[in-house]
């Protein structure tokens, strides 16, 4: 039987005129109006557009005098960054509950690379699709998706989704997407490349693809040739970059109210290790190294970390570490402003790891059973008792059996 694969593992998730759209959340009244989000002094200029406004011919970064000539009747608001800063760290938790192999390029939109959640969805459509619910029903925005086997083609992808859509360029039809675009929408063909190519009879992706590399050496250099040559060809080599560069897996919070006693600690520890392992399976990885963060009142901050026998993606095994790494942190009764756990030394889960004998099997039956709960039903559908104020008993984990 052939393993399961998503075919377009990459996502290219853009917020649709996000700061707009953000603004609209908090006044309601601006729902349907031409709106745009930027300065609306002399020197202002437009930074985000609704698409009313933009049906009327606004664009970003156009002047605001501009804007106004453009479209009577345009609804100006005052640029609030931090509260688009606020919902944007929403957005991108939204992205690392289903994987954390996240790159930003900007408080709006990002890379996904969902290759790992193949056990969970059947194909990149329906991955993509549960994004935009979850967003849509937890946030109430709309976002649309591009998704394809590579980076570029995906946001390419998503620029056709565009507004609130979700668009997909399948495996093997590349080179027919890219045939009659203009070569403007490459990456990396400004004015003067294009005119360059113009003159060469190059007006298309198609005829780039097809051109002879030599010419397009001895117009464009050995460099931009080569790259402009493999996007118009499809390919693209680059793959997704969190900013740790996945080197680690981490959670950590910041509580409202600082708290203290191990019993508190403790609880705090078993949610985040359920957190860490939940977003490790959904990567398809395992870690060795665990590392603890306590951080106090006077923002006097500590780590401890060990290095286990193998590596796990087991919320039980993680416990239990962040346990043994608290006693040697001797926190005592001191109360505590932030709690994090993190796993390093990151391998894919099918590397050889040590089991005990006779678990495997059950092991993994259990973890997918409460994987799939939590795709089709949220991550919190099943938890350890004890995060549900149940008994105290030791943790139970997905990947088997009691602490």
């Amino acid at each position: 039987m052939d393993e399961p694969r998503i075919a377009e593992p990459i996502l290219h998730v853009d917020m649709d005129a996000f700061y707009v759209e953000v603004e609209r959340l908090d006044d309601r009244g601006l729902v349907g109006q031409p709106v745009v989000v930027g300065g609306a002094g002399p020197r202002g200029v437009v930074a985000s557009a609704s698409y009313e406004a933009r049906a009327a011919g606004v664009r970003s970064a156009m002047a605001m005098s501009t804007a106004r000539r453009t479209c009577p009747g345009l609804v100006i608001v005052p640029p609030r960054h931090r509260r688009y800063g606020e919902i944007s760290e929403q957005v991108f938790s939204i992205f690392r509950d289903f994987t954390p192999l996240v790159q930003g390029l900007s408080v709006d939109e990002a890379f996904l690379d969902v290759r790992g959640l193949r056990r969970h969805y059947p194909n990149s459509r329906a991955v993509a699709e549960a994004i935009r619910a979850r967003i849509r029903s937890e946030l109430l925005l709309p976002a649309s998706v591009g998704a394809a086997t590579s980076l570029y083609l995906a946001k390419m992808a998503s620029g056709y989704a565009k507004p609130d859509g979700l668009h997909i360029v399948t495996e093997g039809s590349e080179r027919a997407f890219l045939e009659h675009l203009d070569v403007r929408e490459l990456w990396g063909v400004g004015k003067s490349t294009r005119s360059k190519l113009a003159s060469m009879g190059i007006g298309t992706v198609g005829q780039l693809a097809r051109a002879s590399i030599p010419l397009l050496r001895s117009h464009l250099g050995e460099a931009t040739a080569d790259h402009l040559h493999r996007l118009a060809n499809g390919i693209d080599e680059r793959v997704v970059e969190p900013r740790s560069g996945a080197k680690s897996i981490s959670v950590e919070q910041t509580f409202e109210h600082d708290i203290s006693g191990a019993e508190a600690l403790r609880s705090q520890l078993l949610r985040q290790a359920e957190q860490v392992a939940w977003r490790l399976r959904r990567a398809g990885l395992s870690g060795r190294t665990v590392s603890l963060k306590l951080r106090f009142p006077d923002f006097r901050t500590i780590t401890r970390a060990e290095t286990l026998p193998s590596a796990t993606d087991v919320s039980r095994e993680l416990y239990r570490s962040c346990c043994r790494l608290l006693d040697r942190a001797g926190v005592g009764g001191r109360p505590v402003r932030l709690l994090g756990v993190a796993v390093r030394g990151l391998q894919p889960t099918e590397a050889p790891r040590q089991l005990m004998a006779g678990q495997e099997e059950r092991w993994e039956s259990l973890a997918e059973t409460v994987d799939d709960l939590r795709v089709r039903f949220g991550r919190h559908a099943v938890e350890p008792a004890r995060l549900r104020g149940g008994e105290s008993d030791p943790p139970h984990d997905a990947r088997g059996g009691s602490a």
